[in-house]
């Protein structure tokens, strides 16, 4: 109920509802971070401003002007046709150029005031990129301003809020394109060229692109539109690589994202994009690994297996946590009885994912972290095998086609057989998929290869439950039959 109330108050706004350059009043929107394109907020440490309510030192940047009558804005010269002392000034106007919005939804309005910003962001782009000149430091800032004035805005309503349905599967929606991409694609290309560019010097740009302008960065994550979120995968991660001191922030940054999807939404576009981020940081980290990680692992990583579109980002989520496991061998076991925890029940495709990730995991596992996990490891494997969705049952028999994990259940088959001894049988009486059946009767006689005398005790016990079990069956009918005797006598 808390969180329908919420929604309700972040109710987004509609096209119409902003003015025709793509803005939208305070508070309306899906908004990244503080930031409402009517009065954009960014914290810079370069220079003073006022407290905030929360006690945060901030600036408060002006909007981009309203656009002037169609027909007033005028392309300036290229760079090259300049004398080389006048490029920083020419730099600034065409960075001005660029501070105006426009409204994307109609194709006919302002087209040649929308190409000259067009025309003027390539330039930009490549004046940057080429290195013709290095950027002064206030053309840095007015650089970073217009780049925020241009990215930072008001998200779309997501799809699910469009339809008002709840229950709409994040796989089956359409992704939404921002009309506005020619133009948002060429300010993420220059962010991307200032970040790499051998001139920029991050004791500089640290002081622009700060944690306010990283923690706007990562709301923009939750885009629907797939080629931003690529950009933004791609400039976080040159960020992460070249500010050092940024690098704590940003991994508490992604946690809390993480956190607020798996405990609140469990909505949000950008979760594979930031867990591939998160694949290329893992790989790096020092041996051996600081408690600070293994925390994000147990906290963060495996509980992310909880959510239902897990789908989504499963390839990207099973990479970090094998990359977990190569780093420090010894989490094997952490992460086996994580997977278990959050272990599907009534979800068979998820459970096939479950599958893929626990062979990929075993492939790095030792012996003595296998010892550890293996009993309860094997009865969900056992109950795997049994499953009436053959995709499931086929799925657990081809662990049997990796030698590590082979090598690993031969060495333990004295605990592992007669967990699973009796899966095996059930499936060669009565399972109706002959796929299923046909691997069974392989991995029955991989075991009766390894340990005949083990196999034979196997069986004698399994045959002896049965036994049993008919037994009680018999008593079980018989004493219905009494009953149903003394009831008609007794009528």
């Amino acid at each position: 109920m808390f969180n329908k109330i919420i929604r309700r108050g972040h109710r987004k706004v509609s096209k119409s509802d902003g003015a025709d350059y793509g803005y939208a009043p305070p508070g309306g929107g899906r908004s990244s971070g503080s930031v409402s394109t009517s009065n954009v907020v960014v914290n810079h440490a370069s220079r003073g401003g006022a407290l905030s309510n929360s006690g945060q030192l901030t600036t408060t940047m002006p909007a981009a002007a309203p656009l002037p009558p169609s027909g007033t804005i005028e392309s300036l010269p290229l760079f090259r046709d300049v004398p080389v002392t006048e490029r920083q000034n020419l730099f600034l106007k065409k960075l001005q150029i660029c501070c105006f919005q426009f409204d994307f939804s109609d194709t006919l309005k302002m087209v040649r005031e929308k190409e000259i910003k067009r025309q003027t962001l390539a330039e930009l782009v490549d004046y940057v990129q080429s290195g013709s000149g290095k950027i002064t430091e206030s053309n840095q800032e007015e650089m970073v301003r217009m780049i925020s004035l241009n990215i930072f805005r008001c998200l779309p309503p997501a799809s699910h809020e469009n339809t008002g349905s709840e229950n709409v599967d994040p796989e089956e929606e359409e992704p939404y394109l921002d009309p506005a991409w020619p133009h948002l694609q060429l300010v993420y290309e220059l962010l991307l060229r200032y970040v790499v560019s051998s001139d920029t010097d991050t004791k500089v740009a640290k002081r622009y692109i700060d944690h306010s302008f990283v923690l706007k960065l990562l709301d923009l994550f939750d885009s629907e539109d797939p080629r931003e979120r690529e950009y933004l995968k791609t400039i976080l991660h040159r960020i992460y690589g070249k500010f050092m001191v940024h690098r704590p922030f940003i991994r508490k940054a992604i946690n809390n994202i993480f956190y607020r999807f798996i405990y609140e939404t469990e909505r949000h576009s950008g979760i594979g994009e930031l867990l591939e981020i998160l694949g290329s940081i893992i790989n790096g980290f020092a041996l051996p690994m600081k408690e600070e990680h293994k925390l994000f692992l147990v906290r963060a990583l495996i509980p992310l297996h909880k959510p239902k579109p897990i789908a989504l980002y499963h390839q990207q989520l099973s990479y970090c946590i094998v990359q977990f496991v190569e780093k420090d061998y010894k989490l094997a076991d952490t992460v086996i009885r994580g997977l278990l925890k959050y272990w599907p029940v009534t979800n068979c495709q998820k459970e096939v994912l479950f599958l893929g990730e626990l062979e990929e995991v075993l492939e790095a596992t030792q012996a003595a972290e296998f010892q550890r996990c293996m009993v309860p490891l094997f009865r969900q494997v056992a109950r795997c095998l049994n499953s009436s969705h053959f995709q499931v049952a086929e799925r657990a028999l081809f662990l049997w086609n990796n030698e590590h994990i082979v090598s690993l259940i031969a060495q333990n088959r004295n605990v592992i057989l007669p967990i699973i001894f009796e899966a095996l049988e059930k499936n060669i009486q009565s399972h109706w998929n002959q796929a299923v059946h046909g691997l069974t009767v392989n991995v029955r006689k991989m075991f009766l290869e390894m340990d005949v005398e083990l196999f034979e005790e196997c069986q004698r016990q399994y045959a002896e439950k049965e036994a049993r079990a008919k037994e009680l069956e018999e008593q079980r009918q018989l004493t219905w039959q009494r009953l149903a005797a003394a009831a008609a006598q007794g009528g």
